[in-house]
């Protein structure tokens, strides 16, 4: 998938793509042909950074209902001609989710559609799992027939594939006891021959096993990178288990100058077992031109939770380089108040060298809430404005809500509209009711079907009967 392009956070796009509150709340008041257009772009081009964690189709779909929008231009997305040679499901993934959201609000053209897309588009798996909560039992059997053609004779491994591995298995199941009895012998010897797959696998697990030696696990951690795979987090379980005492001085060898593999996996192990000179050979190890190397010693610092940890954390914090950087991470997360300051300019120095999308922001993000650090409240607004991860801008609201006296009254307002809902919650929790728009939404989300348990609960807290008068 293509990095997504995202527009100035100060356009109606923009705020759309990042998922803001403030995007519906634009959307509304906007020309709605202009903010039809805006959505369509959207739902056809995914913009979310990590599509498998970030939140954007009930968002979408919520606007799709406030703007009455038609959905042609999702159904032209869908059935494009790129369906057949693009079968990547995150091309049309957000389309059919929010599909799905829009069924469950009783939209049928977007039942329809999901229905059509299960019979005849390449990412039907996706289409099936969203009908599997929102349709009868008459639709879902419609579409047996048209499922089970796209598996040849020949195909009968990737049928019994597609059963075994199905997110939502109600339709299969439904299926396993149709009527008809070609559908129904078919599903049924798939569902037989997928748990007699996983019974196998169990039976003949891969991988090391307890009665290797420190010097084979360590092996297995090289192979395994040789040949792409990175394998020093399960081979430092590993040797948890097959380790003794004895052992102690051949680990701390290979993590001062074995093999990459052999090192990235005694720095970890040494680090989850407190040894006394881990911290000396994760300084030495980031000094190595192997960035596997660097990255495994970084991650183990940072797993690390002793007091040793924290003091070497306040000497290397000034350090201008990828260990200053962890050592910031590692305050943040585990700091005292009289770490405030190093921990603040840690975050200025990561969003002014990476800006307000890099990864290093989110303990630093974090670690700014936990020690209420005041003076970070104009950078924390800065990174909720312009970062494309809404992730991101849910944690700095939740920091905002210690650190910005402002922001019940300001963002946490928005808040109330944004795409992920433990935004939605601190909003809840936090946003003046001042503003008759803040109320309103309270009592749409309490009553929405499709809204996150965690969310009415902070909803019932403000508008409940035991709640204090708004």
């Amino acid at each position: 998938m293509f990095e997504p392009v995202i527009a100035p956070s100060g356009t109606l796009l923009g705020l759309l793509q990042r998922g803001r509150g403030d995007g519906t709340l634009h959307a509304l008041t906007a020309p709605r042909a202009e903010a039809l257009a805006a959505l369509d772009h959207c739902v056809r081009s995914d913009p979310r950074r990590d599509w498998q964690v970030e939140n954007r189709s009930l968002y979408y779909a919520r606007l799709y209902l406030d703007l009455h929008g038609e959905l042609g231009a999702i159904e032209r997305h869908l059935f494009d001609p790129d369906d057949l040679v693009d079968t990547d499901e995150s091309r049309t993934g957000l389309a059919l989710a929010v599909l799905g959201h829009l069924a469950s609000y009783g939209r049928r053209d977007a039942l329809a559609l999901l229905r059509r897309y299960a019979a005849s588009g390449s990412n039907w798996a996706w289409a099936l799992d969203e009908l599997a909560l929102r349709d009868d039992d008459a639709g879902l059997r419609a579409l047996a027939e048209p499922v089970l053609a796209r598996f040849s004779a020949q195909d009968e491994a990737e049928l019994v594939a597609a059963v075994r591995d199905a997110f939502e298995p109600r339709p299969w199941r439904l299926w396993a006891e149709d009527s008809r009895p070609h559908v129904r012998a078919r599903v049924r010897a798939a569902q037989e021959a997928g748990s007699f797959d996983r019974w196998q696998r169990q039976l003949t697990p891969a991988g090391p096993r307890p009665e290797w030696s420190v010097r084979a696990v360590l092996d297995w951690a090289q192979e395994g990178l040789e040949r792409g795979a990175v394998l020093y987090v399960p081979a430092a379980r590993c040797l948890a288990a097959v380790a003794g005492p004895e052992d102690r001085a051949q680990i701390v060898r290979a993590a001062q100058d074995g093999t990459d593999g052999a090192r990235c996996t005694a720095l970890r192990y040494l680090a989850d077992a407190h040894d006394p000179d881990v911290l000396d050979l994760i300084e030495a190890a980031v000094e190595s031109p192997a960035r596997v190397v660097v990255d495994a010693a970084l991650d183990s610092f940072e797993r690390m939770r002793s007091l040793a940890t924290v003091e070497r954390a306040r000497r290397w914090a000034r350090r201008p380089d990828a260990l200053g950087a962890a050592a910031g991470r590692v305050l943040a997360c585990r700091g005292a108040a009289a770490d405030s300051d190093l921990v603040l300019d840690a975050l200025r120095e990561a969003v002014r060298g990476d800006g307000p999308d890099a990864p290093t922001l989110w303990p630093l993000v974090d670690g700014a809430g936990r020690l209420g650090i005041a003076c970070a409240a104009p950078v924390l607004r800065h990174i909720y404005r312009e970062t494309a991860s809404s992730h991101l801008r849910g944690r700095a609201a939740r920091a905002l809500a210690v650190t910005d006296p402002s922001f019940a009254a300001g963002f946490a307002v928005e808040c109330l509209w944004d795409c992920e809902e433990s935004t939605r919650e601190v909003a809840a929790r936090h946003a003046e009711t001042g503003d008759a728009r803040v109320v309103d939404q309270l009592r749409r989300l309490a009553a929405d079907p499709a809204e996150e348990a965690e969310v009415q609960t902070a909803v019932r807290a403000r508008i409940g009967p035991d709640a204090p008068a708004l």
